[in-house]
């Protein structure tokens, strides 16, 4: 079969082949049919990722497919059943801890860029079917994290006046999941095109942060005081966030993709702000987000289609920054 690693950060991917695996007591094997790239591939390919990734790991953590066999003692699961890993292998439920969450899909261990691939039976979950693989395979990341920011941290959605930030994977489930629950979202881009996207999806207000770089405060007048919930996927952009957030409010910073100033400690006093640093999730938040996307329906935003052997062009595709939502692979 197979499969691509990356041999050391900076080395890109490298395709390999070996056999298929036996899946061990307790483990169960997967046939992936589809994969979602993020920023944090792209890192890791480039040697920019600022964690721990082992050497020759196989690359991505996201991905779904198809249970092929089962080990031993497996009980969860038959084949056949559709399936998605869950980024952090470990993390089943509650609180994050630094045993759970120590185990990262694609850094520390074995990502999912294989035609086959064999997970522990309590990290994967079951895929809402309606959804095709390509799509399942965008949840484990970018969907499980927006939902655990915009609805299990975020507090009550319903009213709320919630701002998001781009148009990637995570700001488009963002927009998604916040108006589901029936919030005003105000949505930033540096592009109009992408804007109008991000209207269809259910944001109310728009702001070009490139035409209107004061665009904190903008955002804070077209909600007469400010944001109830800032999703910040910059990382530099907190200045601009604590603007947009109303005295009290809550930033969630869920990346680093962009340089730009820190936070100024004497307005996050005087505002009374919350400043929350968050990752992704445990399955328990991966199946609850599961269920909400079944019940409503929602298909997550795909801009662009690549094969399993694209990964290289597909990496450059996502490093541009012109997609809408989230690329992806498919097995042919």
């Amino acid at each position: 079969m197979r499969y691509y690693c990356v041999p050391r950060p900076g080395a890109g991917f490298v395709r390999r082949e070996r056999d298929v695996p036996e899946p061990g007591p307790g483990q169960v094997l997967v046939r992936m049919l589809g994969w979602s790239v993020n920023f944090r591939d792209v890192m890791i390919a480039e040697g920019l990722y600022p964690k721990a990734v082992r050497p020759d790991v196989v690359a991505l953590s996201d991905g779904a497919g198809e249970v092929a066999g089962v080990g031993p003692g497996v009980q969860r699961w038959s084949r056949g059943d559709r399936v998605a890993a869950t980024y952090f292998p470990r993390w089943v439920s509650g609180q994050a801890t630094p045993d759970t969450t120590a185990d990262e899909l694609g850094g520390t261990v074995d990502g999912v860029l294989a035609e086959y691939v064999c997970l522990a039976e309590d990290a994967i979950v079951a895929v809402p079917a309606h959804l095709d693989h390509a799509e399942a395979a965008t949840l484990p990341g970018a969907g499980v994290t927006a939902w655990r920011a915009v609805i299990e941290e975020g507090g009550p959605v319903a009213g709320r006046r919630v701002l998001t930030m781009g148009s990637g994977g995570l700001s488009t489930f963002a927009v998604q999941f916040a108006s589901l629950g029936g919030a005003h979202v105000v949505a930033t881009s540096r592009s109009d095109e992408k804007l109008e996207r991000l209207r269809d999806l259910g944001a109310a207000d728009l702001i070009n942060s490139v035409t209107t770089p004061a665009w904190g405060a903008a955002a804070a007048e077209l909600t007469g005081g400010g944001v109830d919930h800032v999703i910040d996927v910059g990382g530099g952009t907190i200045g601009q966030s604590m603007l947009a957030a109303r005295p009290g409010g809550r930033i969630s910073v869920l990346g680093a993709l962009a340089p730009g100033s820190g936070a100024d400690p004497l307005v996050v006093l005087a505002r009374q702000l919350t400043l929350q640093g968050l990752t992704n999730g445990s399955r328990a938040s991966f199946e609850a987000m599961n269920r909400a996307v079944e019940r409503h329906a929602m298909r997550p935003v795909i801009d662009k289609r690549f094969g399993f052997d694209d990964i290289a062009e597909a990496c450059r595709y996502v490093r541009s920054a012109a997609h809408v939502g989230k690329v992806v692979l498919e097995a042919a």
